[in-house]
């Protein structure tokens, strides 16, 4: 049973790669420069789309998708988050911030829950999960009690469900990842409007 299925996805798969490669031998190479350009285009249209956000945001990232259940019933795993991070605007407690750790590379979606104010002026504060039963110390850096303006990445604004999970797949399925990326490029090449 399963020979016959495998057998039906190479003979699917084969005959595909055979379109795929004749479309491109029917181009001329006018037509080829012209899909690789419009590849080029669309791409560069992505990165100028993500820097305007982050321009107009003032967050280095300006989207993130909710990676564990940290956050429940506020967000939900694979929820997509939209952030701000204006300078000027204080921390205020109960307000949702996704803040870096030095020496972790993914962000974390968390709630301030206490401010600390020092004589010089200067705001630290500290951070928790909704559904975490401990604050964020553990987290932090080794000897890092608190957190500063300088470690928020953005704060939450908004937010769309679930949308993320796709997100989330691709990086626990890395060959997914390259799969849909290979499928979107494919389309783009021999796409001929």
């Amino acid at each position: 049973m399963h020979a016959e299925a495998d057998a039906k996805k190479g003979s699917i798969m084969g005959l595909l790669s055979l379109d795929f490669l004749n479309d491109v031998r029917r181009m001329n190479k006018r037509q080829l420069y012209y899909q690789v350009l419009n590849f080029g285009m669309i791409v560069s249209s992505a990165l100028m789309i993500w820097k305007g956000l982050m321009v107009v945001t003032g967050s280095e990232s300006p989207i993130v998708v909710v990676l564990s259940g940290s956050m429940e019933p506020a967000f939900f795993r694979g929820d997509l988050l939209f952030l701000t991070n204006y300078q000027e605007e204080p921390v205020r407690v109960g307000e949702i911030v996704v803040f870096k750790i030095e020496g972790r590379e993914i962000p974390i979606v968390h709630r301030v829950i206490k401010l600390h104010q020092k004589e010089t002026g200067e705001i630290k504060f500290l951070t928790k999960g909704d559904n975490n039963s401990v604050d964020d110390r553990g987290l932090y850096a080794p000897g890092q009690l608190w957190l500063q303006r300088k470690d928020v990445v953005g704060r939450a604004r908004g937010f769309v469900p679930y949308v993320g999970m796709v997100t989330i797949l691709m990086n626990d399925y890395p060959k997914f990842k390259y799969l849909i990326l290979a499928c979107l490029g494919l389309f783009v090449l021999i796409h001929r409007e």
